[in-house]
């Protein structure tokens, strides 16, 4: 096999591309390698939370998600974790993707194991945030993650004495992300008009959990689609039985309003 015949693949959320790590592509000649989770312990384990609030399909397929993957093995190899193994999230079960060569898409694609819990957005919006514990077994071995604030629904408030219902071209306006205490990584804002393909992306500034941006003066006075992304780095302070962990929590909402 030569590196020059790989394709690679990536995990998708509904609504938003979710990056839960690149998957290792494949030739037409790539053989699965069976292993069990012991043989996972050289690799990095990555959390990611997608929490992805849409306007017209409040609950799309994949829109409010935990998934934990494995990376690929190094070189050319092509893994498969064996039957028997259990994973859970905070006690929960996950649904369990032992990864290996895919060939359904017309072409050998090496996938990677990985774990997958979809969440309620509402029960999560009840609670008081919690750290996520995914615990990964079988026989021969176990795997262990803890997430701060894993278990936490994330929103962005608007800072206003009113609900936002319209904004005024040229004016300023400030949200605030929730949960308190983590500091966004990347954020940004736009607006579509109702009707119209051209979105405007404005200018972000964020510190530490509040984002702040101007609506452009030039904008056309309509019904506008506001949508409001935002990504944590999240803090692991357990990691046991893999070479190392990693995670992000990212969230996406929609609301409409008037500009004017």
């Amino acid at each position: 096999m030569h590196s020059s015949s790989r394709r690679c693949a990536s995990g998708v959320v509904p609504g938003v591309l979710l990056a839960v790590g690149l998957l290792s592509g494949c030739g037409d000649s790539l053989t699965t390698e069976h292993v069990d989770l012991a043989g996972l312990a050289d690799r990095t384990l990555t959390y990611s939370l997608a929490d992805v609030d849409l306007f017209e399909v409040p609950q799309a397929p994949g829109s409010h998600r935990v998934t934990v993957t494995f990376s690929q093995a190094s070189g050319e190899r092509c893994t498969r974790l064996k039957d028997g193994a259990t994973a859970t999230f905070n006690g929960q079960p996950m649904r369990l993707e032992p990864g290996g060569v895919d060939d359904t898409a017309g072409r050998d694609l090496c996938m990677p194991t990985r774990a997958i819990f979809d969440y309620n957005p509402d029960e999560w919006a009840q609670l008081p945030p919690a750290d996520a514990l995914i615990a990964i077994q079988d026989a021969s071995h176990s795997v262990l993650l803890t997430a701060k604030n894993g278990q936490a629904k994330r929103s962005f408030t608007f800072e206003g004495p009113v609900p936002l219902e319209r904004m005024l071209r040229g004016q300023t306006y400030s949200f605030r992300w929730a949960p308190a205490g983590e500091e966004l990584k990347a954020a940004s804002a736009s607006l579509l008009p109702e009707g119209g393909v051209v979105t405007a992306h404005m200018s972000v500034t964020k510190k530490d959990n509040r984002i702040t941006f101007t609506v452009p003066a030039q904008l056309g006075p309509a019904t506008h689609l506001l949508t409001l992304k935002g990504e944590v780095e999240a803090e692991v302070p357990e990691c046991v039985g893999v070479a190392s962990c990693r995670g992000s929590y990212f969230h996406s909402q929609e609301q409409v309003v008037a500009v004017q």
